[in-house]
């Protein structure tokens, strides 16, 4: 059994971006040598989150709408009293999910025809990461 582990940074120029990663994360399971397995992608942060999702722009509008619909920025959160004033974007990541754990087969990704990986940033504008980390033979 293999096992792998690289981290990728970002920081972003809005407070709320979207960022495709397919193509960083298939160089790190090609890094791994795994041929055979299954590949991990988490936020290590909890006001953004990483999807899996079709690479359009209309759905991208759209999934930003149904989030702000869903758990819209508000002054009022509680979460605020703390000094914060991302309460949303905890919401946001709840939503969406921290991680996707994918297929690898055959030392590649083993995506669908329109799927891609994407980074949601919810409370950009400073450091954040990601791990990748691949396990398999």
């Amino acid at each position: 059994m293999k096992y792998y582990t690289e981290y990728l940074t970002f920081n972003t120029k809005e407070r709320r971006e979207l960022i495709k990663i397919t193509d960083e994360v298939n160089k790190v399971v090609k890094s791994s040598g795994v041929r055979e397995g299954l590949c991990l992608v988490s936020s290590m942060h909890l006001t953004a989150s990483v999807i899996v999702q079709d690479d359009e722009e209309g759905l991208h509008r759209d999934i930003w709408e149904w989030l702000e619909r869903l758990a819209p920025y508000r002054e009022n959160y509680l979460h605020h009293r703390t000094g914060e004033d991302n309460g949303d974007a905890h919401l946001k990541n709840l939503l969406t999910h921290l991680q996707v754990v994918l297929p690898v087969t055959e030392g590649r990704l083993d995506l669908g025809p329109w799927q891609e990986i994407f980074y949601a940033e919810f409370d950009g504008k400073r450091k954040k990461r990601v791990v990748v980390k691949v396990i398999g033979l």
